[in-house]
Parts: C-alpha cells; sequence; structure tokens
C-alpha cells in the first residue's frame, strides 16, 4: 500500500506551459449570438451542438486532427459551479485551456481539480488523464491545498478497514502532523482508563485493535484558538445492537468526521493561518466480542456524567463525549466537531446537505456566508431545548439512544452539548462524508463536507 501523500500529489494542471488545445466553455447564447471562434461555431451549428449543461463536442482543424473541444455549461451556469470537473474524466489526454468561460477563474480551476479525484489503490490506474493549464489569475497554490485537503479526506474514507483500521489512522495522523512539524501525542488501551476517557476505551475495547485518542497541536499561542474534533469509528457494526448486513456495507465511512477534520487541518497547516490549532480524534472500531459493551449498562464519562446505553448502535456519541468534554477543558475561540452520526440527518437533509447546530447566532451567520461564498453547502439545524428532555434517563443522567426515534439528530447534537459547557463558540457538523452519485466535482464514494466552507471562514477570520 503506497503511502498517503498530502500536498505533493499528482497534479490536474499544466504547470509547464507549451503548446494546449483549447476549450471554449459556452452558452446556448453563445451559439445564438455566434460569439465564439468562428470554426468553432460553424462546427457547433453542424453538430447540432445545444451547450446543455456537461456537454462535450470535439472540434477538428481543417486538416482533421483534433483542434480543441466544446463545452456546454447550459443556460444558468451558476447552477453547477463546478461543472468544469467533468471536464477531467471526459476529456482525452493531453494539455488543454480554457478559451472562454463565464465563471471566475478560481471556481473553474477548482472544480476541474475536485472532478479529477481517482481512487485506483486496489485496481490497476485507468487511462492518462488530461491536465489543464490554470489561469494566470487563478490562486494556484489555494486551490492545490484545498484539493488536498478534499483528497486526503475522501482517500481516508474510501479506504476500506482492513488497510484504515484505528492503527492505520493513527499512522496518517502521524503523518500529517511530522509533514506540517505539528507536535502529535497519542493515549491508546488501557491508557485511556488511566488517562478519564472511559467512554472510547467502553466503545472500542472489544476490537483487536485498541482504542486510542489523537492529538494534534499546531501554531503559535496568542493566536485564535481553534479545536477541530472529528469521529474516528473504523468499522461500526453496530455492537451488539449488530446491524443488518445491508447497513455495514458502508461502514468503513464511519470515520469520516476525522477524515473531514484532518483534510481540514492540512489546509489551515498548509496555509500556514495565524490559529493555535488543536486536532482530537478518538479513534475505535465498534466489534462484537466477549467484552463488548451492552444495552443496559451505564458508563461515567470524562465530564462526570453517567450515560445510560440504551443502543450500541449509538456509539460515536459516546466517544465524542469523551472527545469534547476533554476539549471544552481548554479555552478556545472555535470548537468544530465533525461526525457520521446520526440517519435522521439523512433523512432530513438528504446525504449532500449536511446540517450543522450550533447556539452562536454570529458563528451560525458567518457559516452560511462561508458555504454559500465557496458553494460548499450545509445548513442550520436547531438545538431546540423542548427536545432536551429525550436525552435524560431514569437512572442515569443521560441515555445514548431516547426512545421514540423523532428528532434524532437534534437530540443527539443535545446530547453533545452536555459536554461543552466551558466554551459557548462550538458548533456540530452531522455529516454523511459520501457522495451516493456522481458529480461533476465528485464520483461516487468518499466527499469532503463543510470543510471548504470552514477552511474560507477561517481565513477570512484570521487575516
Amino acid at each position: 500500500m503506497a503511502p498517503f501523500q498530502f500536498i505533493d500529489r499528482p497534479s490536474p494542471f499544466n504547470t509547464k506551459g507549451g503548446k494546449t488545445l483549447p476549450i471554449f466553455a459556452i452558452t446556448p447564447a453563445h451559439i445564438e449570438t455566434g460569439s465564439i471562434d468562428p470554426i468553432a461555431l460553424d462546427w457547433a451549428k453542424k453538430a447540432g451542438f445545444k451547450a446543455e449543461s456537461g456537454a462535450l463536442l470535439m472540434v477538428p482543424t481543417a486538416d482533421g486532427h483534433l483542434g480543441g473541444a466544446l463545452f456546454g455549461l447550459g443556460k444558468n451556469p451558476s447552477d453547477a459551479p463546478f461543472l468544469t470537473g467533468k471536464l477531467a474524466r471526459t476529456l482525452p489526454a493531453g494539455d488543454w485551456h480554457i478559451e472562454t468561460a463565464p465563471l471566475t477563474a478560481n471556481r473553474l480551476a477548482l472544480g476541474y481539480g475536485l472532478g479529477s479525484y481517482r481512487f485506483e489503490r486496489y485496481k490497476a490506474a485507468a487511462a492518462e488523464a488530461p491536465t489543464l493549464l490554470i489561469p494566470t489569475d487563478a490562486d494556484a497554490a489555494d486551490i492545490k491545498r484545498q484539493l488536498a485537503g478534499v483528497f486526503l479526506a475522501r482517500d481516508l474514507v474510501n479506504t476500506p478497514t482492513n488497510d484504515m483500521g484505528p492503527d492505520a489512522l493513527e499512522d496518517v495522523f502521524r503523518a500529517l502532523g511530522e509533514h506540517y512539524k505539528a507536535k502529535v501525542s497519542v493515549i491508546a488501551g488501557d491508557d485511556l482508563l488511566k488517562e478519564n476517557f472511559p467512554l472510547v476505551h467502553t466503545v472500542g475495547r472489544a476490537a483487536a485493535q485498541a482504542p486510542r485518542l489523537l492529538e494534534l497541536r499546531w501554531g503559535k499561542k496568542g493566536h485564535k484558538r481553534v479545536t477541530l474534533v472529528g469521529k474516528g469509528v473504523t468499522f461500526d457494526t453496530g455492537g451488539l445492537d449488530i446491524k443488518p448486513a445491508s447497513s455495514m456495507l458502508l461502514m468503513k465511512k464511519d470515520m469520516g468526521g476525522a477524515a473531514n477534520v484532518m483534510g481540514l487541518a492540512l489546509m489551515i497547516m498548509d496555509a500556514k493561518l495565524k490559529v493555535d490549532l488543536r486536532v482530537l480524534v478518538p479513534v475505535v472500531e465498534n466489534s462484537i466480542s466477549a467484552n463488548a459493551f451492552r444495552p443496559g449498562d451505564i458508563y461515567r464519562s470524562r465530564k462526570g456524567l453517567t450515560v445510560q446505553i440504551d443502543n450500541t448502535d449509538a456509539e460515536g456519541r459516546l466517544i465524542l463525549a469523551d472527545a469534547l468534554a476533554y476539549a471544552d477543558e481548554e479555552e478556545a475561540d472555535l470548537i468544530v466537531d465533525m461526525a457520521t452520526l446520526t440517519g435522521a440527518a439523512r433523512v432530513a437533509l438528504g446525504p449532500d446537505l449536511p446540517p450543522f447546530f450550533t447556539d452562536d447566532d454570529d458563528l451560525a451567520h458567518d457559516l452560511a456566508e462561508a458555504s454559500l461564498s465557496v458553494d460548499d453547502p450545509m445548513w442550520r439545524m436547531p438545538l431546540y431545548a423542548g427536545y432536551d428532555k429525550d436525552v435524560s434517563a431514569r437512572i442515569a443522567d443521560l441515555t445514548n439512544a431516547p426512545a421514540g426515534g423523532m428528532a434524532g439528530s437534534i437530540t443527539a447534537a443535545l446530547f453533545l452539548k452536555r459536554f461543552v459547557t466551558r466554551n459557548r463558540r462550538w458548533v456540530h457538523f452531522d455529516i454523511y462524508a459520501w457522495a451516493q452519485a456522481e458529480r461533476p466535482h465528485s464520483p461516487v464514494g468518499g466527499e469532503a463536507q463543510a470543510i471548504r466552507a470552514l477552511y474560507h471562514h477561517l481565513r477570512k477570520a484570521t487575516a
């Protein structure tokens, strides 16, 4: 297995210059008004090319060689801001440049880069990929680091658990820290009990590979203190409340929260943002063995709150509880946690629109603004106090699985909120970390969600 690459992976861009073939990225209006290259226009009309969204037409030269391409943007290019990602998978190999396009240079190049992603660890590499000459007015360095963060998250989620269990995830975490000269520490196995992380230990103790808490620190004291927390369940059987087979098929992605905060940390460190960064990733495999935790058990958390286990398949919030309590022991300007936490979030908003929860209205406004600015969708959901009673248990402080099955993403967020009492600026993301259908900017598989928006927010806040 090849090692993970962080910033220095193969580039989808042509940085050498030289001769490149033109791509005319156009709308139907360009054809109607005749406002493109005359040879390309004539060919488009003869071929009946209508410039529908994502349509591609090769354009020959007068002597029959490949002369360029026409790429349709549809009537409203803003409806698909990363449509150029489709070019990375449909153009023939060669060096290309975009001649005309009603898109910003950064959006055009980022879309192409996102669409160039391939996961080929377990099969022969596909045919040689095309490269795009990055526009001179694009921020090439920032596009490269955003792609690196997104691709790291995708790679981690796509890798199956036999190659991305707790040990391997720790290896990548350590390598990321080493790459950016960050300080990394790990508490593993029974040391979790000695260091007061009982819930992390409880969930992961039945697995062959020990549970652990990963911690990374980077940056300068005095800068904004940002703590990222990511759920790192490398596989979730459901525990003794075992999932049906069909529900386990994607459970390699249950460490998607960890993958996404690691991708975000990469962006922050590579950009050298003025941030005092802390990253916490509780890592477990929720397995079944003689020492697995049981329904009905009650455990005391790091915070001191007792938790009744009413479903062993609601394990993510347990390991996050200890990690968030640990994060909350230090003052921070912002705490962000990300987790593939509830099916209820998918029912509410689907796989492509992750909900976020926060009591800080200013933070919510800023995140929504960042989301729109960089086309990285998210949607605020309420921490509705009326449901807080549902998180309480009869003979313990909390239940990890409220009865009734309603408002599941909200009650999960309210559970986590009990462990963040010192810091007001906290936001919880309930992400899916998976693209169910191919889109111009991503294939089916592991996906980064909300981290480009969070990076944009932090970059603006620390400028």
